[in-house]
């Protein structure tokens, strides 16, 4: 006799697995063939409440759980080979399910990371969604956050704070907003459903020294990266890319830069690249048809990363990035 548990594996999950190692989740395990490269593993889980909000459409709950795996993986320069799903949920409801098993295959397919397995397990809440990714490089080059030297560009990929803004704006924390109706809407998805910059991975593998993705904000994670590599960083203001609503809602104020640069939720690739492999770091990044702007430069020494103005004047946050604790 079969349990409920394996009653809502059968129907949502299992036509998703369609990877041989995958098993036909009849197993407690899977199976990934390594061909001679390294094997990246990665995991974030997101919480109802905290990474999502409760009435947040299923569809975006569910990409928004794989894409963020898949941003940790372009970071390291890693092709996707798979994932396993953890769900925690209060209960089983078809009208909840049947979207988010289907945006989750949608994009396992699109991304090329198939599902191998997982567990299902019933909370009294908040729900939480967990997906352990795994990636492949060729050996011995996945991209650390421990490489950062002196002299090297600081690189990002994309705009920076429009998923906080998002965040604001459905919390009604926003204030004062000059921009439209789909501007705002825009903003909201960037929120619920980060892009992974899977076409950047191999330029990243190729030309930066260190990367991470930036999950928790642009100055807090560079901050992290900056640690980790013994050095610090100056970034410019004016050369953080940000949106056009981003930057209409900016308008000037400085108090607004700090809810961009250090919200979190952008999933965006923060690298160091040697200034001689810059141009060609670029080139790369053209034709992945990925945008990527030089916000800063590394420097020696542990002082805390700065934020520049127009001037050269320190602006000083309130706080780097999101923290959990």
């Amino acid at each position: 006799m079969s349990s409920g548990e394996d009653d809502l594996i059968a129907r949502y999950f299992r036509p998703l697995a369609q990877s041989p190692g995958a098993l036909g989740l009849i197993d407690d395990a899977a199976l990934i063939e390594s061909n001679g490269e390294d094997l990246v593993v990665t995991t974030d889980a997101i919480v109802e409440g905290v990474h999502f909000l409760p009435d947040d459409p299923p569809d975006s709950v569910a990409r928004k759980a794989l894409r963020v795996n898949l941003s940790d993986l372009v970071a390291k320069g890693a092709t996707p080979a798979g994932f396993v799903l953890t769900l925690a949920l209060r209960e089983v409801r078809e009208n909840w399910m049947a979207p988010f098993a289907a945006a989750l295959g949608d994009d396992a397919t699109r991304f090329g990371c198939p599902l191998l397995g997982g567990d299902t397990v019933s909370t009294p809440g908040p729900s939480m969604i967990s997906i352990t990714a795994f990636g492949r490089v060729p050996r011995g080059t996945m991209v650390r956050r421990d490489r950062a030297r002196a002299g090297e560009c600081v690189v990002v990929s994309g705009s920076i704070g429009d998923a906080a803004l998002g965040l604001a704006i459905l919390q009604g924390r926003a204030g004062r907003w000059d921009g439209s109706d789909a501007a705002a809407e825009a903003m909201v998805e960037r929120y619920r459903v980060p892009q992974p910059r899977l076409m950047l991975a191999p330029a990243v593998r190729q030309f930066a020294s260190a990367a991470m993705d930036v999950s928790d904000g642009l100055m807090g994670d560079l901050a992290k990266l900056c640690a980790a590599s013994g050095v610090t960083a100056r970034i410019e203001a004016e050369a953080i890319p940000f949106s056009p609503p981003a930057r209409t809602w900016l308008g000037g104020d400085p108090e607004r830069i700090a809810t961009l640069v250090a919200g979190g939720d952008d999933y965006e690739v923060l690298c160091t690249v040697p200034e001689n492999q810059l141009s060609a770091f670029i080139a790369a990044a053209t034709l992945a048809e990925v945008p990527v702007s030089t916000i800063g430069r590394i420097g020696a020494g542990t002082e805390t990363v700065q934020l520049l103005d127009g001037n050269g004047r320190e602006i000083v946050l309130p706080r780097l990035s999101f923290s959990h604790f």
